[in-house]
């Protein structure tokens, strides 16, 4: 509801002060229209962002339940001392964890809940290694907990080293995108242009002009989008318990 309301409130700003500048209605609503896409996808795109920074933060988790068991704590303990000493944006997760174990008193349960709550990749693994630790009696949970962060820092090290490569070409496509608008914006301050653009086949340009934009960014985001690591271990929980 959010989104729509900023959406509604930037493309309606930008409806008033283009028209008031080029005084044509067809210019204006194609530049409300251009801005509304522009806010929506922008506010969307905060969801992929706190993707990135969950999968940054599993390897810190490693670290913690690493030093705390170590230091003698219990898996339990060590888990439920994430929600104040783990990465800040994990915390209200394993508070939910603490008061779900409190609750039952399950571990297993409770680390099934924060695999279902998760469900990445990264964090299935995490997970499953606990499970298995628990059930087998993880003399060898440390070992497998060191091997798992290190394999999942060498991933994100490439991770980040394809999004920035990437992030490069988008800015790029974004820049050929926007670079028509943006003249097309300078050339409306004339009036013979703002009236070229009044017309109905000036209307229809606008439109088709806004509808390969909007092809070009959808197909240049499926381009550059980064391949997602199936789930292996979804069905594991069924079977061993």
């Amino acid at each position: 509801m959010k989104i729509k309301l900023r959406t509604a409130s930037f493309s309606s700003l930008t409806i008033a002060v283009i028209y008031l500048t080029t005084e044509a209605v067809s210019i204006s609503l194609a530049f409300g229209a251009l801005v509304a896409g522009i806010t929506f996808v922008t506010l969307r795109s905060k969801s992929s962002h706190n993707e990135s920074a969950l999968i940054a933060a599993w390897p810190e988790v490693i670290d913690h339940l690493m030093s705390g068991i170590q230091s003698g704590l219990s898996l339990s303990e060590s888990l439920t001392g994430l929600s104040t000493r783990g990465p800040e944006i994990l915390r209200p997760a394993f508070t939910e964890f603490r008061n779900s174990l409190y609750r039952h008193g399950d571990v297993g349960e409770a680390i099934n809940e924060l695999k279902n709550l998760f469900h990445q990749h990264g964090s299935d693994q995490i997970f499953e290694a606990l499970l298995i630790s628990k059930a087998l009696g993880g003399s060898e949970l440390l070992a497998i907990l060191r091997t798992l962060g290190d394999f999942l820092r060498q991933d994100l090290a490439l991770r980040r080293e394809i999004e920035v490569k990437h992030g490069w070409i988008k800015n790029s496509a974004h820049l050929s995108a926007a670079a028509p608008w943006i003249l097309l914006l300078l050339l409306s301050t004339q009036p013979s242009t703002a009236a070229a653009y009044s017309t109905p086949t000036g209307g229809a340009i606008l439109v088709a002009g806004l509808v390969m934009t909007a092809i070009a960014y959808i197909w240049m985001n499926r381009l550059g989008r980064l391949p997602q690591m199936p789930r292996v271990f979804t069905g594991a929980q069924q079977g061993g318990r």
